[in-house]
């Protein structure tokens, strides 16, 4: 059922876009994770598969890349949330610097403001996340 679950979901993608400097960290920070934390260095591995790549100076204005600070709304509980997208080295909970390296992090790089996405949590609920705003990288 959870196949399923993520095949439908999978459907529904909207279109992504990453920087040249970003896809090719994140594919190896995908790859090198692809024995400690399969689900996650998969599902990020497929975000970038499915990613349209552009040079970083010809980024659209409003895109989540890696050092964005953005708000998003988790539509099943209706909880918004102000983080920043980091790589694991940089990841803080207690700052709200959230890793790439996770199912959230992961679902999040490369939407722009007002997309949303559905996303798996590590318990395999699915969640539908919405991009409320989308600050300056830093």
């Amino acid at each position: 059922m959870t196949e399923s679950i993520s095949k439908s979901a999978t459907a529904r993608k909207p279109k992504i876009v990453l920087t040249e400097a970003d896809y090719a960290r994140l594919s190896r920070l995908a790859d090198a994770a692809a024995d400690r934390m399969p689900e996650v260095a998969d599902y990020l591995a497929a975000e970038l598969d499915r990613a349209k790549i552009v040079p970083s100076a010809r980024i659209p204005a409003k895109l989540v890349t890696m050092g964005t600070t953005l708000t998003f709304r988790d539509e099943q509980t209706g909880r918004t949330e102000r983080v920043t997208l980091v790589f694991p080295e940089e990841a803080n909970i207690a700052e709200k610097r959230i890793s790439v390296m996770t199912p959230i992090g992961a679902a999040l790089i490369g939407l722009s403001e007002g997309q949303s996405i559905t996303w798996p949590t590590r318990s395999g609920e699915i969640h539908r996340l919405l991009v409320v705003s989308v600050e300056d990288a830093q």
